[in-house]
């Protein structure tokens, strides 16, 4: 019963999701009251499947970036000559989460100028620490005994890292990723601040025109693209875990 109604619910927010980029004129009823004098209820100033297509694109390049680097240094401060960096690593990757958002668009386009540049710095600063902070622990909870059975079975540090390690540790690192991704999907939004392409611009319009229909178009797509994201990727997880014989968290 429990998996027939989350079906259900997956299938209503990819029906709903679908409607609202391809076919949101048919939500005009429900979003015209939320208009004031007359003004129009459906946003089509742009694509609306554009701008989430850009939006994604932000998201996928920031996480790949944020990801790879943050993974590395999880590895790389979990070995002993790494050790010693651990608490400065740290301290770097909380930096990206202490600064606001907007304090760092202001930083970048001072360099860069405007557009998605500003946009993708400031995500990836973003995606850094939970995807580091997840890697360092799901290295970390390796039981030793299983690290010496590893030394035992005569591995090398790489061999033992990669067939024995990661594999362990990746229910962890794909749930920093997760969250990341969902960090990342609704923070994207201010990239439009910056003359980035994204949904942002959608829920700005809706602010600066006193447009409730279009907040709550931006929103709800934002939102929906979230839930559905988070929702594959935790299907991803069940898959590659259940394939090593692991448990995801």
């Amino acid at each position: 019963m429990r998996f027939v109604a989350a079906n259900l619910f997956r299938l209503f927010a990819l029906v709903l999701l679908l409607v609202m980029l391809f076919r949101p004129e048919w939500l005009t009823p429900v979003l015209a009251p939320l208009t004031k004098f007359g003004a129009s209820p459906i946003y089509t100033q742009n694509s609306l499947p554009s701008l989430a297509l850009s939006h994604l694109e932000l998201i996928f390049a920031s996480i790949a970036a944020s990801g790879i680097l943050a993974v590395l240094g999880g590895i790389f401060v979990t070995r002993p000559i790494g050790a010693d960096f651990l608490p400065l690593s740290r301290a770097i990757a909380n930096a990206g989460q202490t600064f606001p958002p907007v304090a760092v668009l202001a930083l970048a386009i001072s360099t860069t100028g405007f557009g998605a540049v500003p946009t993708l710095i400031a995500l990836f600063l973003y995606a850094l620490l939970p995807i580091f902070e997840n890697t360092v622990a799901g290295l970390q909870q390796v039981p030793a005994s299983v690290l010496d059975a590893a030394d035992g079975m005569g591995m090398n540090g790489w061999q033992r890292l990669f067939r024995v390690e990661l594999p362990l540790a990746l229910p962890l690192i794909i749930e920093g990723l997760k969250i990341a991704t969902v960090i990342n999907i609704g923070t994207a939004t201010i990239g439009s601040t910056v003359a980035a392409k994204s949904l942002g611009e959608v829920i700005i319009a809706g602010l600066v025109n006193d447009n409730t229909a279009f907040i709550l178009q931006g929103g709800l797509i934002v939102g929906l693209m979230a839930v559905l994201i988070y929702d594959g990727m935790e299907m991803i997880e069940r898959s590659v875990t259940s394939k090593i014989g692991l448990q995801s968290h």
